[in-house]
């Protein structure tokens, strides 16, 4: 999955704003308000991915592209190297991970108002 395909899959997801808020290297995706997922533009090779804390230390010893979140808190990030075996369906299974947490971690309004809003489509 190249920065491109990933940028419209994060973007297919309900609610999902994109913003560069630590610099225009830093690609964000958030729900709601909170990132789900984030990455290099320039030099895409890694996206990071929250994950339940016990999942994310099965995907490490499962897969050696998954190690702890880079600059992130480690027990709830993973960093998720691309172009070393993971295949496309399994990162977007990650990224629905990912997506279902933070969106789930939101306040009821704003969960509401998400689901509001995809009723409408």
């Amino acid at each position: 999955m190249n920065i491109e395909e990933l940028r419209d899959y994060c973007l297919t997801k309900p609610g999902t704003t994109e913003e560069t808020p630590f610099g225009p290297d830093t690609l964000v995706f958030k729900v709601g308000g909170k990132i789900y997922a984030l990455t290099s533009i320039d030099d895409y090779g890694s996206v990071n991915l929250k994950c339940d804390p016990d999942r994310a230390e099965q995907l490490r010893e499962q897969y050696d592209f998954v190690v702890p979140g880079y600059h992130m808190n480690k027990k709830h990030w993973n960093t998720v190297l691309i172009g070393t075996g993971i295949t496309v369906r399994l990162l977007q299974e990650l990224i629905d991970h990912s997506y279902d947490l933070v969106r789930a971690s939101l306040p009821k309004a704003v969960r509401e108002e998400l689901a509001a809003a995809e009723n409408e489509l």
